[in-house]
């Protein structure tokens, strides 16, 4: 982060640079020729490299190649008045080969041209027509003909020896981020990879994309803090969507038997390095299917989605390895605190009053209407879950903190329900779907007690859900992926905000 000082020296000389360059833009006006948006570029640079920067110098000579390529001026060498290099960069990287030089020439590219080459600054979009050839160092170069001004950059871009160094403003100007640092460009080239990836698996696998609403009427499907909104024309209080959940097993029982939404959701809570309020989730339901296909079929979406965008299943993050190539692990709540927190005993972790005072040693204090399940889930969240870095199913939710999920045909107090977690940190969420609407009916009833008890995370009674259900939904499974903290490891991005194009920050003073 710049300094007030900083910022002051800094400003005259951009406000003097602006100032000249919207002088040029002003002179461009008044020959009628600012902005056009008659050039078609017909080439692309990384296309180019990989079709012709092979061939020799002789073998470009002897078969001349016209291109027609757009892109940004990164770099401007002149040798006086007749010649110039210059390298422009389009959208088909991210790697260096999104980048071509070009060689203008009085001779070739015309006087007129090449007086308003000089004028050109770096981050102006010019439009070139001409043919390839190989430089001296066997650099693909287009040796240009016609050379224009598309788009008049009025702002000067990021040194070029440093380009755009403070994280505030990478993510406050992600334009001028993309621009400058070929890492965003292939982290977000990487998203979009692993997003049509994880829905060509859902597409091939069967399911039915939909889209289900945003503004609920009540917040549901998940336990979380909801952002509030009104209506004007229907005059009433709505909720941002926290979860499509409720919607999507309402298709369910219409008889959609394998639906998925790659969803935004909204949730009024902390932001963090791993939190933000808004977030990208892809949430799938199979009829006829429980937690343990549900959890064989994560483990799927989520190996094959990093190859796509990684090229593999072995990845790095924070220079440790991480394969998702092996079979993930599977562990109860009980079990991974014996694991990575041993010393404690059967008697002692079945004892909710002990739990309670181990706790407290963790500045936890939990709510007074937890059973035991949901103590030794907030034991397990203070004392194994951080260590949890290769890809674990933890297994055997407690029904009082899953509310939506089937409960166990052979263990008391016990949800069919799983959570993924990778690298320290829950990465998906999913459980054979509670389809008793009478069961159901006592669990939303029991979370509305919650939260008059003050949990306000806890969920609203839905009884248009309950109707839906006491028409019949078969059994199913489903689960929810957190896209955002996936394309964190997929990428190796320490924040969240590195994999979010816009993320939420304070509003700019």
């Amino acid at each position: 982060m710049t300094t007030d000082l900083q910022d002051q020296a800094a400003a005259p000389d951009e406000n003097k640079i602006i100032a000249e360059r919207r002088a040029k833009l002003a002179a461009i006006r008044e020959q009628g020729i600012a902005f056009p948006n008659d050039f078609k570029p017909e080439h692309k640079a990384a296309d180019l490299h990989a079709q012709f920067g092979g061939k020799t110098r002789e073998e470009l000579e002897a078969a001349p190649v016209t291109v027609k390529l757009a892109g940004r001026m990164m770099l401007k060498r002149e040798a006086g008045k007749k010649a110039a290099f210059a390298t422009l960069q389009d959208s088909s990287g991210p790697k260096a080969d999104g980048r071509i030089q070009i060689y203008a020439t009085l001779d070739l590219t015309g006087e007129a041209a090449m007086a308003a080459l000089h004028h050109y600054d770096l981050g102006d979009i010019l439009g070139v027509v001409g043919t390839l050839f190989k430089t001296k160092t066997d650099e693909l170069t287009i040796k240009v003909t016609e050379l224009r001004l598309i788009t008049k950059s009025l702002r000067p871009l990021p040194d070029k020896f440093h380009g755009l160094a403070d994280q505030e403003t990478k993510y406050r100007q992600r334009y001028v981020d993309l621009i400058m640092n070929e890492e965003t460009r292939r982290t977000f080239k990487a998203r979009t990879a692993a997003i049509s990836s994880m829905r060509r698996f859902m597409e091939k696998n069967e399911f039915m994309e939909v889209e289900t609403p945003m503004l609920h009427a009540i917040p549901g499907g998940a336990a979380a803090k909801p952002f509030i909104t009104h209506h004007n024309a229907l005059d009433m209080q709505m909720f941002l969507r926290i979860a499509p959940e409720l919607y999507l097993k309402r298709l369910v029982v219409g008889g959609f038997d394998r639906v998925f939404e790659i969803n935004r959701n909204f949730r009024n809570e902390g932001v963090s390095i791993r939190h933000n309020p808004e977030f990208t989730m892809m949430e799938f339901y199979a009829a006829y299917t429980d937690y343990k296909w549900i959890m064989n079929f994560t483990e799927e979406i989520i190996r094959q989605a990093a190859i796509d965008a990684h090229g593999t299943a072995t990845l790095t993050y924070g220079g440790r390895e991480l394969d998702l190539a092996k079979p993930f692990h599977r562990l109860t709540i009980v079990e991974a605190i014996n694991k990575f927190a041993p010393g404690y005993t059967p008697e002692q972790l079945g004892d909710a009053e002990f739990i309670k005072k181990e706790l407290l040693k963790f500045g936890v204090k939990p709510f007074a209407t937890a059973g035991l399940g949901a103590l030794q889930l907030a034991l397990f969240e203070e004392t194994a879950e951080a260590q949890l870095w290769e890809p674990t199913f933890i297994i055997d939710y407690p029904a009082e903190v899953s509310p939506l999920a089937r409960a166990s045909d052979t263990a008391a107090g016990i949800t069919e329900r799983f959570e993924l977690f990778m690298v320290g940190r829950e990465i998906a969420n999913g459980f054979s779907e509670l389809n008793d609407a009478e069961d159901q009916s006592a669990r939303f009833l029991a979370q509305v007690a919650a939260k008059d008890a003050g949990d306000e995370e806890a969920m609203f009674y839905d009884a248009d859900y309950i109707r839906a259900l006491e028409y019949g939904m078969p059994p199913a499974g489903g689960c929810g992926i957190g896209i955002d903290r996936l394309m964190m490891i997929i990428t190796d991005s320490p924040n969240i905000r590195d994999v979010l194009l816009f993320p939420h920050l304070r509003r700019e003073e």
